[in-house]
């Protein structure tokens, strides 16, 4: 059974279908993209899984149930989690307190137990602390773990946002252009990170512009055009389509060659 499935889904803003009868599904334990050209709809599909956006029409399942009328906190619940293009970090925040802020779906959060400083809510808080040690390491943040987030450059915030989605132990990761404004040394570093995640068992989805990238960690890629879905497949199939190299691609485009 699919993870994640999309049926004939469909997105209006005043009559501009940002998102067209689109079906497709995400399979278990792999690393899937969504490309595109600027417009195509990538980012608003991905409002449309988490619940920022409700759907005109179509139907979203994840693990078989069907989430499509769920809020957004019930789709986390659930295991969906997610970063941003532009980075959404607590920069009044130490960087491990961001990643503990992850964990909130699995802490007590009742006012009494927390306000009352119950033992049984210090040893969560702990228990959360070392949690989200373990993640930043994970993620390559070593050197970060006693820092202020304002304080880390921008290739480590990008790390610190994955950590903080992976401690909320998501079964789907959905991360919106991860490679954005790094250097190749640091997009190399993201690349090793995804495989990474997915072989711990987290399935990946990303939108992402760097096609080197994309075409190098990708089991899977969906194109989309004008909201549609332009061709889907491997890496192969997807750079070797002709649609796809006169859409978005081109005959020049970075790592298809």
């Amino acid at each position: 059974m699919s993870l994640l499935r999309v049926e004939n889904l469909t997105k209006e803003f005043g009559g501009v279908r940002a998102v067209a009868d689109l079906s497709f599904a995400i399979d278990r334990g792999r690393i899937h993209s969504i490309i595109g050209p600027n417009g195509a709809g990538k980012t608003t599909l991905f409002n449309l899984i988490t619940g920022v956006y409700t759907p005109t029409a179509g139907r979203i399942s994840l693990d078989g149930h069907d989430i499509t009328a769920l809020p957004t906190a019930a789709r986390a619940a659930r295991g969906i989690q997610r970063t941003f293009q532009n980075l959404q970090i607590f920069f009044n925040m130490t960087a491990i307190e961001n990643v503990m802020v992850g964990r909130h779906l699995h802490l007590d959060t009742r006012f009494l137990p927390s306000l009352l400083s119950l033992p049984a809510i210090r040893r969560a808080n702990r228990s959360a602390a070392e949690r989200a040690t373990e993640l930043m390491r994970f993620v390559g943040l070593d050197s970060w773990l006693d820092a202020d987030a304002d304080a880390m450059p921008y290739g480590a915030l990008k790390r610190l946002e994955i950590a903080r989605a992976l401690a909320a132990e998501p079964s789907l990761l959905l991360l919106d252009e991860p490679a954005a404004g790094l250097n190749p040394k640091e997009t190399a570093d993201i690349d090793a990170l995804i495989q990474k995640i997915a072989a711990s068992g987290t399935t990946v989805v990303l939108v992402e512009h760097d096609m080197k990238l994309v075409m190098g960690v990708s089991d899977h890629i969906l194109v989309l055009d004008y909201g549609q879905r332009l061709a889907e497949g491997t890496a192969e199939e997807v750079r070797s389509n002709p649609e796809v190299v006169r859409a978005y691609l081109g005959q020049a485009a970075p790592g298809v060659g």
